[in-house]
């Protein structure tokens, strides 16, 4: 008959393999059920506002932070559009136009879609005085972005956001122009930090960009 050392021995392994099994379960648990953060870059018409919201439509209810300027009849062209993307939104879905994306985020309750980062810092670089270099705007353009990193990095729902690639194409002619342009690639370089997964959308076709640790 096996001695008691035996048993003990036995006993160990088999508390061993239910701790790992265990464990085992839990990470996929919380692979499957953690709050997801992606971030879906592209050029303009290229698709990435339609692949984010596909990316959502598993939600029966959505927040849809649009960071636009309202439409106007002053501007037919912006109203046709915002109207389009109005319509293609399921009915559950809760439409909230702002520019202030880290207080949006910090009292969500539902699952949060962002369309998008350019419109949203045309806003930003406008209220902190960056068009006319009014003094201290880069100090008040810092503060206010750090603010939305740590709402999106401590968001307690999924969020996608959708994001214009920028970089690409020659160096613009304007003052205005280059703030913009270098202001969202630090953006969407700073979000991607502190994003779960990162998509890139050309001429509709999806693109995984490797994570931070290169996988």
């Amino acid at each position: 008959m096996p001695d008691m050392s035996t048993h003990l021995r036995r006993a160990a392994r088999l508390a061993a393999t239910s701790l790992d099994t265990g464990a085992k379960v839990l990470r996929r648990y919380a692979r499957g059920t953690r709050d997801e953060k992606v971030l879906v870059l592209g050029g303009v018409r290229s698709g990435k506002s339609r692949h984010a919201e596909r990316l959502m439509a598993r939600h029966p209810h959505v927040v849809y932070l649009a960071t636009g300027l309202p439409a106007s009849e002053g501007d037919p062209e912006w109203a046709a559009r915002v109207a389009a993307h109005r319509a293609r939104r399921p009915a559950g879905w809760r439409t909230i136009e702002t520019a202030d994306l880290p207080g949006a985020l910090r009292s969500a309750s539902a699952p949060v879609l962002i369309d998008c980062f350019g419109t949203w810092l045309s806003r930003v670089l406008g209220d902190v005085g960056a068009w006319d270099q009014t003094d201290g705007w880069q100090q008040r353009l810092d503060d206010y972005l750090l603010d939305f990193i740590d709402a999106w990095r401590t968001a307690r729902v999924p969020v996608v956001a959708v994001s214009n690639e920028v970089g690409s194409g020659v160096v613009p002619g304007t003052f205005s122009g280059r703030v913009f342009r270098d202001v969202l690639g630090a953006l969407n370089s700073e979000v991607a930090a502190h994003s779960d997964k990162v998509l890139l959308v050309v001429a509709g076709r999806v693109l995984e960009l490797s994570g931070k640790d290169g996988r």
